[in-house]
């Protein structure tokens, strides 16, 4: 696995955000890739003492090979096995973290957007050493904007991959996501969230009012900083997981 890695200047060990990428909607998109950066969101993390690691997953820019998180097809997706494949790589990274001096392994936030926000909430279900919680961002799979807004294929399979992932959770989940998602309208992400919810993990669920055409992307976005950085500082605030904010970080 390629993984890009930005830790602050000052003397560690630090905790570690492990940030997970969305996936293009096609092999060629996703060859294009090259390295995933999310230069905003990785600044804030920085801010606040963490290392941020930013694994490039099978089948993915600069990574290659093949696709690993492939789910069939729209008309009978298997989310579960898409979703173990794509924690492979999250997990390595995480077991890799033990070898980096300046990385505390036992302070690691998981955190992805979109298809990344899915891969975070799988290799969760693993309860991986040091996991202190998860930050999903549009999280889901079989989102096709142009074909069918906001209306994801295999809704009802998704829900059920997510109610078995939570079974094993263990930390935390924020679930963050906008109403003008055109990947995963809001009416989807409550019944998959309802499905985590019954597991009796700890977890909430932020559905942002909409902003801009699609709020999918918000979380990469340089303008979408504002409106979820309050709501994370507060949600782990209430988990107990240090985030407090410091001086500028250079990358």
């Amino acid at each position: 696995l390629v993984a890009t890695g930005f830790r602050p200047e000052c003397n560690g060990p630090f905790p570690v955000a492990v940030s997970s990428h969305g996936s293009p909607a096609n092999a060629a998109e996703r060859a294009r890739m090259g390295r995933y950066l999310a230069r905003a969101a990785s600044r804030e993390f920085l801010r606040r003492g963490y290392l941020v690691l930013l694994p490039m997953r099978r089948g993915y820019g600069d990574t290659g090979g093949p696709w690993a998180g492939h789910y069939s097809t729209c008309a009978a997706p298997d989310y579960a096995r898409a979703g173990e494949e794509a924690a492979l790589a999250l997990l390595a990274a995480i077991a890799y973290l033990r070898a980096l001096p300046p990385a505390d392994a036992g302070q690691v936030l998981l955190v992805g957007q979109s298809a990344g926000g899915f891969a975070s909430l799988a290799a969760a279900s693993h309860n991986p050493p040091g996991l202190r919680a998860v930050l999903n961002f549009a999280g889901g799979r079989g989102g096709n904007p142009r074909a069918h807004p906001g209306e994801p294929c295999g809704a009802e399979q998704m829900a059920l991959t997510m109610g078995r992932f939570a079974q094993r959770i263990r930390v935390p989940v924020l679930w963050h996501y906008a109403e003008n998602d055109q990947f995963f309208g809001p009416a989807v992400v409550r019944r998959w969230y309802g499905a985590f919810e019954q597991a009796g993990v700890p977890g909430r669920l932020v559905m942002q009012p909409p902003c801009g055409h699609d709020g999918h992307a918000r979380f990469g976005a340089p303008s979408g900083v504002r409106i979820w950085l309050p709501v994370v500082e507060m949600f782990l605030l209430e988990a107990g997981v240090a985030f407090a904010a410091g001086p500028s970080a250079a990358q």
